[in-house]
């Protein structure tokens, strides 16, 4: 035998000792409101969980959501005097508005289990209060955040990490992409890594829970998708970029509603800062460049994004001094200077650019409208703000990518259905990487309820696998 020989069979078998895999019961990719619940459930489930996320930082898009959590039959609901809501009513709300493409049976599992999920923020310490007001496509006020009207996503992240860093059958690794699902005998069982240092490892697990998000930040598929839609902004955090869809195909998932992408109505051009839904739902109204209300403000996005037929594509969103006093939320957009404002209709008219007689008219016309409490221009549903406390606040915006609706297609156990029409065994996932809760259309709310709903759901069932 030879030198060369003799120092090949020492490296492969008796001079090296193989590097094992790490282990965990549940793998978690994804660090967002899904991947945190789902880590958490799974915790306290009894299962050791490893969170892997990508990006320097946790939260995901979580935390650029703004608005509230949907939930409808919850005690502060009731304690508001909403005593007519049901997951029934939650449930065909978002199969309207989602122009009936919704996998009805998980859109149903969504309403019927999304006042638990919001009681279990509450339990995690989340400061949410009920919130008045419709959201775009609702017939009922469900929306729940938290109590001084702070963005709903960073309240949902601190309660889910502050919970999870407690808990010490967690780990949470920032800066670790998930680079490949290992498979085997048609089971998922395992991860493969690149961390902090560049440097691969595999995590061998009983459970792998996707929760990586959706793919809003990724222009050129999107425009690849819908081509109508190249060029516009997004809302999305950068690293919303899809690879969960790659990750899910390498093992045989399928697909469903990959071509459903909203475009948020409200954002702020140029910068892409979302403007939250819930300034129109506490009485916000839109105007156009002419200076004329345009559109029933709460009707659902797609509907509302009408601006795009307005000369220029922009319109302009209108607020009070009072909502600015009372809402943290509508208080911060005013602090980064979004808005142009005026102290009479005069001011008003001249820093937005638009006609003074038609802005003056358009501002009677809603007043009357909120002292009748009927909308005869547009048939608004509510009208629960007078929005006419000076100075009045005004921001200009437009469409942009906020939420793909579709993604990895599961069953109502959070279950990642394969080629052959079957649940791929130790494969779950959860949140907007997923397609068929929201049909072509989502509701304003709904996708926090989704990601913590799911996400439990994931989480729970990925416990049980581990078993």
């Amino acid at each position: 035998m030879n030198k060369l020989s003799l120092a090949v069979i020492c490296a492969l078998g008796l001079g090296m000792t193989a590097v094992s895999a790490e282990e965990a019961d549940v793998v978690v990719v994804g660090s967002g409101g899904a991947g945190l619940s789902a880590a958490v459930t799974a915790a306290q489930a009894g299962k050791n969980v490893i969170v892997l996320e990508k990006m320097p930082i946790i939260g995901g898009n979580t935390l650029r959501a703004e608005g509230g959590m949907n939930a409808a039959g919850t005690l502060q609901q009731l304690e508001h005097g909403i005593t007519n809501d049901s997951a029934q009513i939650m449930s065909l709300d978002a199969q309207k508005s989602g122009h009936y493409l919704n996998n009805p049976e998980l859109t149903l599992t969504l309403a019927e289990n999304a006042k638990d999920a919001e009681q279990w923020l509450l339990s995690l310490g989340a400061p949410f209060c009920h919130r008045m007001g419709r959201g775009g496509g609702q017939t009922r006020a469900r929306g729940h955040g938290p109590c001084d009207g702070a963005p709903v996503g960073a309240a949902v992240v601190k309660a889910l990490y502050s919970t999870a860093s407690k808990l010490p059958s967690v780990q949470i690794r920032p800066s670790s992409k998930v680079t490949q699902l290992i498979e085997k005998d048609g089971k998922v069982v395992g991860v493969k890594v690149e961390g902090k240092d560049k440097k691969e490892y595999t995590i061998d697990a009983k459970a792998v829970v996707l929760a990586t998000g959706g793919f809003g930040a990724n222009a050129k598929l999107i425009s690849s998708l819908r081509p109508e839609y190249k060029g516009f902004a997004t809302t999305n955090q950068p690293g919303a970029l899809g690879e969960g869809l790659e990750l899910a195909k390498g093992v045989g998932s399928t697909f469903v509603d990959l071509r459903e992408i909203q475009a948020h109505p409200t954002v702020i051009p140029v910068k892409g800062i979302l403007i939250s839904e819930s300034m129109r739902a506490r009485g916000g109204y839109l105007i156009n460049q002419e200076g004329k209300r345009f559109v029933n403000e709460l009707l659902p996005r797609d509907v509302v994004a009408a601006v795009l037929a307005q000369p220029t594509g922009k319109a302009w969103l209108l607020i009070d001094d009072k909502l600015v006093k009372s809402n943290k939320l509508a208080a911060g957009y005013v602090a980064q200077k979004l808005a142009v404002s005026g102290n009479n209709v005069s001011e008003l008219a001249k820093a937005m650019g638009v006609p003074e007689a038609n802005l003056k008219a358009a501002m009677a016309q809603y007043d009357e409208a909120y002292k009748t409490k009927k909308d005869t221009a547009f048939d608004r549903p509510e009208m629960i703000a007078a929005n006419n406390v000076w100075p009045m606040y005004a921001f200009q915006i437009t469409p942009a990518i906020h939420h793909t609706m579709g993604g990895v297609r599961i069953n109502k156990n959070a279950e990642v259905i394969g080629v052959t029409a079957k649940p791929i065994p130790g494969l779950f996932a959860a949140g907007e990487v997923t397609g068929g809760v929201h049909g072509g259309n989502r509701v304003g709310g709904n996708a926090v309820a989704d990601i913590v709903t799911f996400g439990r759901i994931a989480g729970a069932n990925a416990a049980k696998a581990a078993n």
